[in-house]
Protein backbone atom coordinates (compact mmCIF):
# COMPACT_ATOMS: atom_id res chain seq x y z
CA UNK A 1 0.00 0.00 0.00
CA UNK A 2 1.68 3.17 1.29
CA UNK A 3 1.90 6.09 -1.21
CA UNK A 4 1.34 9.73 -0.40
CA UNK A 5 -2.24 10.97 1.25
CA UNK A 6 -3.74 13.63 -0.97
CA UNK A 7 -5.46 16.18 0.91
CA UNK A 8 -8.70 17.11 -0.23
CA UNK A 9 -9.54 20.25 -1.88
CA UNK A 10 -11.85 22.15 -3.60
CA UNK A 11 -11.99 22.25 -7.58
CA UNK A 12 -10.61 25.57 -9.46
CA UNK A 13 -13.65 26.11 -11.45
CA UNK A 14 -12.38 29.97 -11.95
CA UNK A 15 -11.42 29.20 -16.10
CA UNK A 16 -14.73 27.41 -16.60
CA UNK A 17 -17.23 29.56 -18.36
CA UNK A 18 -20.80 30.09 -17.40
CA UNK A 19 -23.28 27.45 -18.56
CA UNK A 20 -26.92 26.44 -17.88
CA UNK A 21 -27.77 23.70 -15.34
CA UNK A 22 -30.28 21.86 -14.28
CA UNK A 23 -30.38 18.56 -12.08
CA UNK A 24 -33.40 16.99 -10.98
CA UNK A 25 -33.37 14.47 -8.11
CA UNK A 26 -35.86 12.14 -6.24
CA UNK A 27 -36.60 10.50 -2.98
CA UNK A 28 -38.88 8.68 -1.25
CA UNK A 29 -40.49 8.74 2.58
CA UNK A 30 -42.57 5.75 3.11
CA UNK A 31 -45.24 7.32 5.79
CA UNK A 32 -47.18 3.47 6.95
CA UNK A 33 -50.58 3.34 6.92
CA UNK A 34 -51.57 4.95 10.40
CA UNK A 35 -49.41 8.72 9.68
CA UNK A 36 -50.72 8.10 5.83
CA UNK A 37 -54.21 8.16 6.73
CA UNK A 38 -53.74 10.93 9.34
CA UNK A 39 -52.05 13.02 5.96
CA UNK A 40 -54.82 12.31 3.85
CA UNK A 41 -57.98 12.92 6.10
CA UNK A 42 -56.12 16.08 7.33
CA UNK A 43 -55.48 14.96 10.49
CA UNK A 44 -51.71 15.10 11.83
CA UNK A 45 -50.87 17.46 14.55
CA UNK A 46 -48.47 19.77 13.05
CA UNK A 47 -50.28 20.04 9.75
CA UNK A 48 -50.17 18.74 6.16
CA UNK A 49 -45.93 18.71 6.24
CA UNK A 50 -46.09 18.97 1.72
CA UNK A 51 -45.74 22.89 2.10
CA UNK A 52 -43.65 22.57 4.91
CA UNK A 53 -40.97 20.70 3.20
CA UNK A 54 -41.26 22.38 -0.13
CA UNK A 55 -39.93 25.33 1.63
CA UNK A 56 -37.43 23.90 3.64
CA UNK A 57 -35.89 22.34 0.25
CA UNK A 58 -35.62 25.58 -1.46
CA UNK A 59 -34.17 26.85 1.88
CA UNK A 60 -31.86 23.58 1.88
CA UNK A 61 -30.66 23.78 -1.43
CA UNK A 62 -29.61 27.54 -0.79
CA UNK A 63 -27.64 26.16 2.10
CA UNK A 64 -25.65 23.82 0.20
CA UNK A 65 -22.17 25.07 0.68
CA UNK A 66 -22.61 26.07 4.34
CA UNK A 67 -23.41 21.93 4.68
CA UNK A 68 -20.97 19.94 2.50
CA UNK A 69 -17.44 21.50 2.70
CA UNK A 70 -16.24 21.19 -1.15
CA UNK A 71 -19.43 22.78 -2.45
CA UNK A 72 -18.92 26.36 -4.34
CA UNK A 73 -21.60 28.83 -3.26
CA UNK A 74 -23.78 29.39 -6.70
CA UNK A 75 -26.54 31.56 -7.31
CA UNK A 76 -29.79 29.46 -7.93
CA UNK A 77 -32.17 30.74 -10.48
CA UNK A 78 -34.59 28.58 -9.80
CA UNK A 79 -35.52 25.23 -7.25
CA UNK A 80 -38.95 23.78 -7.03
CA UNK A 81 -40.28 20.92 -5.23
CA UNK A 82 -42.78 18.75 -5.68
CA UNK A 83 -44.57 15.63 -3.89
CA UNK A 84 -46.59 12.75 -4.84
CA UNK A 85 -48.70 10.80 -2.62
CA UNK A 86 -47.91 6.97 -3.33
CA UNK A 87 -51.51 5.38 -1.58
CA UNK A 88 -50.41 1.47 -2.63
CA UNK A 89 -46.78 2.53 -0.41
CA UNK A 90 -48.37 4.55 1.90
CA UNK A 91 -45.67 7.26 1.05
CA UNK A 92 -45.04 10.54 -0.89
CA UNK A 93 -42.77 10.67 -3.48
CA UNK A 94 -40.31 13.78 -3.64
CA UNK A 95 -38.94 15.45 -6.91
CA UNK A 96 -36.77 18.77 -6.70
CA UNK A 97 -35.25 20.81 -9.81
CA UNK A 98 -32.54 23.21 -9.13
CA UNK A 99 -31.59 25.40 -11.99
CA UNK A 100 -28.60 28.03 -12.61
CA UNK A 101 -26.44 29.41 -15.01
CA UNK A 102 -22.80 29.12 -13.63
CA UNK A 103 -19.24 27.06 -13.69
CA UNK A 104 -20.22 24.13 -11.52
CA UNK A 105 -23.40 21.81 -11.40
CA UNK A 106 -26.27 22.22 -9.36
CA UNK A 107 -26.87 17.81 -8.45
CA UNK A 108 -25.82 18.84 -4.96
CA UNK A 109 -28.65 21.37 -4.94
CA UNK A 110 -31.44 19.56 -5.78
CA UNK A 111 -30.52 16.71 -3.66
CA UNK A 112 -30.13 18.57 -0.64
CA UNK A 113 -33.49 20.03 -1.44
CA UNK A 114 -34.93 16.26 -1.34
CA UNK A 115 -33.15 15.24 1.33
CA UNK A 116 -34.20 18.37 3.56
CA UNK A 117 -37.82 17.96 2.31
CA UNK A 118 -37.85 14.29 3.27
CA UNK A 119 -36.39 15.20 6.62
CA UNK A 120 -38.93 17.93 7.30
CA UNK A 121 -41.73 15.43 6.69
CA UNK A 122 -40.19 12.92 9.03
CA UNK A 123 -39.84 15.93 11.65
CA UNK A 124 -43.75 17.09 10.77
CA UNK A 125 -45.14 13.15 11.53
CA UNK A 126 -43.03 11.74 14.28
CA UNK A 127 -45.52 12.47 16.63
CA UNK A 128 -47.91 9.92 15.20
CA UNK A 129 -45.33 7.35 14.09
CA UNK A 130 -41.59 7.44 14.43
CA UNK A 131 -40.97 4.24 11.97
CA UNK A 132 -41.61 6.47 8.73
CA UNK A 133 -38.59 5.36 6.45
CA UNK A 134 -36.74 7.68 3.96
CA UNK A 135 -35.21 5.92 0.75
CA UNK A 136 -33.67 5.91 -2.61
CA UNK A 137 -32.37 9.77 -2.64
CA UNK A 138 -30.83 9.98 -5.84
CA UNK A 139 -30.06 12.05 -9.09
CA UNK A 140 -32.51 11.74 -11.47
CA UNK A 141 -31.12 13.52 -14.68
CA UNK A 142 -28.86 16.41 -15.08
CA UNK A 143 -27.79 18.61 -17.96
CA UNK A 144 -25.32 21.54 -18.62
CA UNK A 145 -21.11 21.80 -18.05
CA UNK A 146 -18.51 19.80 -19.20
CA UNK A 147 -20.28 16.25 -18.77
CA UNK A 148 -23.16 17.24 -20.50
CA UNK A 149 -26.10 15.21 -19.76
CA UNK A 150 -26.76 12.84 -17.41
CA UNK A 151 -30.26 10.86 -17.21
CA UNK A 152 -30.38 7.87 -14.97
CA UNK A 153 -31.72 4.66 -16.65
CA UNK A 154 -34.95 2.76 -15.17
Amino acid sequence: MGGEIRLAEMIDVSEKGLTEREALAYGKVVLGRKVYTALVEGKLPKGDPREVARVAGILGAKKVPDLIPFCHPIILDHVSVEFKLIPSEFAIEIRALAKARERTGVEMEALTAVAISALTIYDMCKGVDKGIVIKDIYLLSKRGGKSGEYRREG
